[in-house]
């Protein structure tokens, strides 16, 4: 596991002691760790989100009315 020194605001430092006093985490490194799991896992979440709403809007408008394209759908999970 890689070693850092990193410089943090008296907030962020106060925070993070409370996080392993409250017993949330067992030391300030591993706090340190969730939140930066935490802001990848939704850094890929909105990457997937994003990539999914440049499909939608490169496929173009639908002339299908709402019942049309209901319809459609059921039909794809049969239902």
């Amino acid at each position: 596991m890689a070693r850092q020194s990193i410089t943090l605001a008296n907030q962020n430092d106060e925070w993070l002691k409370q996080q392993v006093t409250n017993e949330e985490f067992t030391s300030k490194s591993e706090a340190v760790n969730y939140l930066i799991k935490q802001a990848r896992e939704r850094e890929e979440y909105h990457n997937y989100v994003q990539m999914k709403i440049d499909r939608g809007l490169k496929s173009g408008f639908s002339t299908k009315t709402k019942e049309e394209l209901l319809a459609e759908i059921k039909s794809r999970l049969n239902v």
